[in-house]
């Protein structure tokens, strides 16, 4: 017997920001996040309190949808960081801590909300306007006949994902691996805009670093081995190739587009079956030696297409469709209603057997030049494996803004400490954060080393580029300072920075992280369905 229950009522909560609650919250998050921070950040172990399965990492991809919360105003800030890291793939926890850092900045203010998102979002775009210019001391132009400066900001990312446990010899390989992978995406000889092609990525487990690999063409899982001397005795090159992206399982439903005549007192299934065998009866006619289906094929299809010679792949899945169709030519067949047109055809320079312990691979050989590639990617372990695979004048503006000059100045250092914040979570062994009153560039002092003999210990700025010399100044961050603008850095072509970031997926962390912090600030109301 049914009964009725009484709908609760929706929970309103009114200014968040005002909730005891929801700011413990976001500064423990605020605080998790930091400690993963930068190279030398420390991993975290999340387990859902109810069971499941546990992750291990520091990368803001596979940590932030690992933490779940009851609070929609939090989930909000961090359906925003996940968007940007969809994107680019990077970045995602310097977004995170700014974010986070600038929201607090403005509680601890105490100015009006408006306020510091007017003043947000000026100096977010003095800051977009800067990394702009083609002066910015931030920027290292890229020189792509030097593969050198690409394998620098592949490795600056990779060594700063401790859940890989990787050498230092490792890393390196892996940063070379990335590095050649892209290139081969590149393609050389396309007119007007390029299109970058496809990476792949095949995982091994159980197998050391050293033996992951980049291969052009595709390496497809290939479970028959039944194959392999067929595949040594064929051949014509290249190889004519179909593909199916409609079942070929002899299911009714899922035959794809067209109209099936069913004459009374005539098994449906074995109609269905004549009409597949009629349709490998063609690709043998038409010498087809590759024959691949995204979904499932009849047994007694494939048991006939193999008796002809022709190598059978089934199961593809739809996410290596396309970099297959890239790499063949071939145009996917949706149905199987009408004879294949030879527009369909595409084709294969050759077939080759690749084994990586257990997992036997197809390798799927270009005709020509293409921009598809495969990396195979080893590790120790499905935990290691994972990882690795995952900045006016004042009077102006003030009258802009419409605000008075001390609330602007302000929200001004607001906006600075939370950009300092993010330089101090580098720093996970007690060492202090300073920057240098001559470049602004950031250095660490470390923890073992008294103030007197600071010199001594500060060779390198954290990126490489600038040396210590005896006439320079050092001040701690996040303490008060001279005003000193940064004197531009001559550069040494022969020195080049040991740590890089992509640019692009920095810039946009920068906008979505003040953007994702004005929008958070703006919220009167949450509405939370509690049924």
């Amino acid at each position: 017997m049914s009964r009725l229950v009484k709908k609760a009522p929706s929970l309103c909560t009114d200014l968040p920001l005002d909730n005891a609650d929801i700011c413990n919250k976001l500064r423990l998050l605020w605080q998790l996040l930091r400690s993963c921070f930068g190279p030398t950040g420390r991993l975290k172990q999340v387990h859902n309190n109810i069971g499941g399965h546990v992750v291990t990492t520091s990368t803001s991809s596979v940590l932030l949808p690992a933490i779940t919360s009851s609070q929609p105003f939090i989930n909000l800030i961090k359906t925003s960081i996940l968007n940007h890291v969809s994107r680019f793939s990077d970045c995602g926890l310097f977004a995170a801590i700014l974010c986070l850092s600038l929201i607090e900045q403005a509680k601890q203010s105490g100015l009006r909300g408006n306020v510091t998102i007017g003043v947000n979002k000026h100096l977010l775009g003095l800051c977009i306007s800067y990394l702009q210019q083609e002066d910015c001391g931030c920027k290292v132009k890229l020189d792509f006949c030097s593969s050198r400066n690409l394998i620098r900001l592949a490795h600056s990312i990779i060594s700063s994902k401790p859940a890989c446990v990787l050498t230092e010899q490792e890393a390196l390989h892996i940063s070379r691996l990335a590095v050649q992978a892209f290139l081969l995406t590149v393609p050389c000889n396309s007119p007007g805009i390029v299109k970058l092609g496809n990476i792949v990525t095949v995982c091994v487990e159980g197998h050391p670093v050293p033996n992951s690999a980049v291969f052009p063409g595709l390496l497809v899982d290939m479970p028959d081995i039944f194959c392999l001397n067929k595949i040594e005795n064929l051949h014509s090159n290249p190889l004519r190739t179909v593909l199916f992206s409609a079942s070929l399982a002899g299911d009714l439903p899922e035959l794809g587009d067209g109209i099936i005549e069913v004459n009374p007192g005539v098994d449906t299934d074995s109609q269905i079956l004549d009409q597949l065998l009629e349709l490998g009866k063609q690709v043998v006619k038409d010498e087809v030696k590759l024959f691949v289906c995204q979904k499932v094929i009849h047994p007694v299809l494939q048991q006939y297409l193999r008796s002809h010679g022709i190598i059978v792949i089934e199961r593809l899945g739809i996410t290596l469709m396309e970099p297959l169709t890239q790499l063949t030519g071939a145009q996917p067949v949706a149905t199987l209603q009408s004879a294949i047109p030879a527009k369909a055809y595409g084709k294969v320079m050759d077939l080759s057997i690749r084994q990586f312990g257990s997992k036997t691979m197809l390798h799927l050989h270009p005709p020509g030049e293409s921009a598809i590639c495969t990396m195979i990617l080893c590790h120790r372990n499905e935990t290691m494996l994972s990882e690795l695979k995952s900045v006016n004048e004042v009077t102006e503006t003030v009258q802009a803004l419409r605000c008075s000059q001390t609330e602007y100045l302000l929200a001004v250092e607001g906006f600075c400490r939370s950009l300092e914040s993010v330089v101090t979570a580098l720093e996970h062994d007690g060492g202090n954060s300073l920057i240098d009153l001559t470049h602004a560039h950031h250095w660490t002092r470390p923890a073992d080393v008294m103030e007197e003999h600071m010199e001594e210990s500060l060779r390198l700025c954290g990126c490489g580029l600038v040396q210590a010399s005896p006439d320079k100044k050092w001040t701690y961050l996040n303490t008060k300072y001279l005003q000193f603008s940064p004197a531009p850095l001559t550069r040494d072509t022969t020195v080049e920075p040991s740590v890089l970031d992509s640019f692009t997926a920095k810039v946009n962390g920068l906008q979505v992280a003040v953007e994702t912090a004005n929008l958070a600030l703006d919220v009167r109301y949450v509405i939370q369905d509690m049924n």
